[in-house]
């Protein structure tokens, strides 16, 4: 099955294969640990996990970097304002990170390079660029990169010369701009000054830090190679982070450096955008808060095409908790499989075909999605080997979209209330009497009520699959 993704570079959609026939290499702009990521931020790495997993299924071997900023301008204010060393202050929000990945069923990537740890390949690549005219040292100490020397600047956000101007004139608006040969030129290197405390590295140039443009060039290419397959961000990246990248990269090697782009765009909240001001800038420690499980915030991030902004409310939410509860219900009991068996070769039966479909063409997770609640819809089958086969396949295409844990998200122990209890002895009696149908509607009841009833010999247990309905 042909996997195609739309290319930012090219504006189509491309085939997505290994450009050395052996793993695809993609590499992911990480998190720049100064606070919490929101929502929107995992939006974009919710999203590039799911375009890793549906390469996990159709068995294309990968290779996967996503790199942590954990030295710039935010992080080394907000760590002196904190008064702890920016080491201490950035583990604790990398650890954090982490732990919200974990949450959302987000796989680790197999290389998280730090931008700190990477500082040697930083000064190595910035001293190629010097040697081939691309860059120049200021007097304070400062490395820039001339843009005028890249004829090729531009070609993938489309920014004609004088849109790139006007940006730049918003952006100089600190010290460490200055001294540059033109005002197009962005910073590799940036001397240090006193604001910046004791963190400082030696260089060929004096005592600085990186620009944030050069660390994940440095960094891609020593895990991926000068060329690799695609490179990924969301779109607020495109300029002039992705574009300063290509730049950089594109003129110390004179190779292609990534050869397929993938963007996610922005979200919204309740139609607004996410700020600060506003009071929307929310984290999946809200959504937690609210009562509801990360794999809902998981079903929201993915329930739009990843190339249009997704509006985000409660109200999503849940409609997305309603959804994964009655698809849990659908479940066997022992819903699990064994490693590597969550593949496409793997499938049992033709049922959800269209969902990987769907998924192969440019990652249309909202048709996917709702292929697989149109799949869902089987009904008591005569044959149980069926109905298990069924039921495995379901588990295996519920990894592609990282909610195979729906069937494990109980909550604490909680009190059944009277009237799910009522419903459960009704479905009971319904099963007593061979009313199947009038059994599965009671099911079905009891999972938008947000509770799962699991048959066994001589009776049912009652469990609660999310907590705000439980309680």
């Amino acid at each position: 099955m042909q996997f195609s993704l739309y290319n930012t570079l090219t504006r189509r959609a491309e085939p997505v294969a290994p450009m050395d026939g052996e793993t695809f290499r993609f590499y992911c702009c990480g998190p720049t640990v100064y606070g919490p990521a929101h929502i929107g931020n995992f939006r974009t790495f919710v999203l590039q996990d799911t375009l890793r997993r549906l390469l996990d299924f159709l068995e294309v071997p990968t290779r996967h970097v996503r790199n942590v900023t954990d030295v710039d301008d935010k992080t080394i204010r907000q760590s002196q304002v904190e008064g702890v060393a920016l080491s201490t202050f950035t583990d604790k929000w990398r650890d954090r990170f982490e732990v919200d990945c974990n949450a959302l069923a987000v796989l680790r990537p197999h290389v998280t390079p730090s931008a700190v740890a990477h500082i040697p390949d930083q000064i190595r690549l910035i001293e190629r660029l010097i040697e081939k005219g691309y860059a120049y040292k200021a007097e304070d100490g400062s490395v820039y990169y001339r843009i005028a020397a890249f004829s090729g600047y531009g070609k993938l956000s489309g920014l004609r010369a004088e849109s790139r101007q006007a940006n730049a004139d918003n952006r100089l608006n600190s010290d460490d701009e200055y001294g540059k040969e033109s005002w197009h030129d962005f910073a590799l290197w940036k001397a240090w000054k006193p604001g910046d405390g004791e963190n400082r590295w030696d260089s060929p140039w004096g005592p600085g830090r990186p620009g944030w443009h050069i660390e994940c060039s440095a960094m891609s290419m020593r895990y991926l190679g000068e060329s690799f397959d695609l490179h990924s961000g969301g779109v607020d990246l495109i300029f002039p982070h992705h574009e300063n990248e290509i730049a950089q990269s594109e003129a110390a090697t004179g190779r292609t450096f990534a050869r397929h782009w993938f963007h996610i765009a922005h979200l919204q909240v309740d139609g607004a955008k996410m700020s600060k001001s506003l009071g929307n800038l929310y984290t999946l420690g809200d959504i937690v808060e609210w009562g509801y499980h990360p794999l809902d915030l998981r079903y929201v991030l993915i329930s739009g095409h990843y190339r249009q902004t997704l509006n985000f409310s409660r109200q999503s939410l849940e409609a997305a908790r309603s959804v994964l509860n009655r698809i849990s219900g659908k479940l066997g009991p022992d819903a699990t499989l064994d490693s590597g068996e969550a593949n496409l070769s793997r499938l049992e039966t033709d049922r959800f075909l269209p969902v990987v479909e769907a998924l192969c063409h440019d990652l249309n997770t909202p048709q996917a999605l709702g292929r697989l609640n149109e799949a869902c819809r089987f009904e008591r089958s005569e044959s149980v080997s069926e109905l298990d086969a069924i039921q495995r396949d379901l588990m295996r295409v519920l990894t592609l979209f990282g909610l195979e844990g729906i069937a494990q998200r109980t909550g604490e122990a909680v009190e059944v209330p009277p009237e799910i209890q009522t419903l459960a002895e009704e479905r009971q009696v319904a099963r007593s009497n061979r009313d199947w149908e009038l059994a599965d509607e009671l099911r079905e009841r009891l999972q938008e009520l947000g509770w799962e009833v699991q048959d066994q010999p001589g009776g049912y247990t009652l469990r609660a699959l999310s907590p705000l309905k439980a309680n």
